[in-house]
């Protein structure tokens, strides 16, 4: 039996974090005094590791600055969380659970995940939304360089076993499209994420779903052709 594989996402793909994220980041840039960017800027940053993501939203500042960014940043979040919950401030998409116990179903498929966020983030959200069970790989940037660099990918596969031409990368960015292709998987956009769909063609996606009930179908489809 050979193997496939399906590594997600998760903020923008798997769960709406966006305004948990948004107000933290509010949260970090006010405890240092400097002026919060935008929601369009914050969402565009979205799936970067940290460092990364606050030399994106403000390279001007020094080194030292960004990096006590990404300190305020950790504690807001974590505040944050610990005051809502995270299966209230990130729930699931529509249909997030379904999709992921039908393919749980079949015995050929796995299932990863490769995520910007921390081990201690992730491993909370998925306690919060009991998906542990659902992942044999959990790939966090605390272990590997920010995406779309394709380190995380590189070890789902060597973990699994699984041949990179039968792995697909769902994801809602950019980052996530240039990262499965960089690893030479497939590369599947959402629609209900935090990059257009436009932009996830223009990065290699090989279609974008436009709700969680199309993602077997689209796989059946893109296994099909591998």
């Amino acid at each position: 039996m050979s193997l496939r594989l399906v590594v997600f996402d998760v903020d923008g793909t798997l769960v709406d974090s966006q305004g948990q994220i948004h107000q933290a980041m509010q949260d970090a840039f006010a405890a240092l005094g400097l002026t919060p960017p935008d929601r369009a800027a914050v969402l565009g940053i979205i799936g970067l590791s940290l460092p990364q993501a606050m030399a994106v939203l403000v390279p001007a500042e020094p080194e030292d600055v960004q990096t006590r960014l990404v300190a305020a940043y950790k504690e807001a979040y974590f505040t944050r969380r610990t005051q809502g919950g995270a299966e209230v401030a990130s729930p699931l998409y529509p249909g997030a659970r379904a999709a992921l116990e039908a393919l749980a179903q079949q015995e050929d498929v796995l299932l990863a995940v490769a995520t910007g966020k921390s081990r201690r983030g992730l491993e909370h959200l998925l306690d919060a939304h009991a998906l542990r069970p659902f992942f044999i790989s959990t790939q966090v940037a605390d272990d590997h360089p920010s995406k779309p660099h394709p380190s995380m990918l590189w070890q789902v596969l060597s973990e699994t076993g699984v041949a990179a031409e039968a792995g697909v990368m769902l994801g809602d960015t950019s980052f996530d499209m240039e990262m499965g292709r960089a690893a030479g998987l497939s590369s599947l956009g959402v629609s209900w994420g935090y990059h257009p769909a436009a932009t996830l063609r223009d990065h290699g996606a090989v279609d974008v779903l436009p709700e969680f009930g199309a993602l077997l179908p689209a796989l059946n489809t893109i296994w099909r052709m591998t």
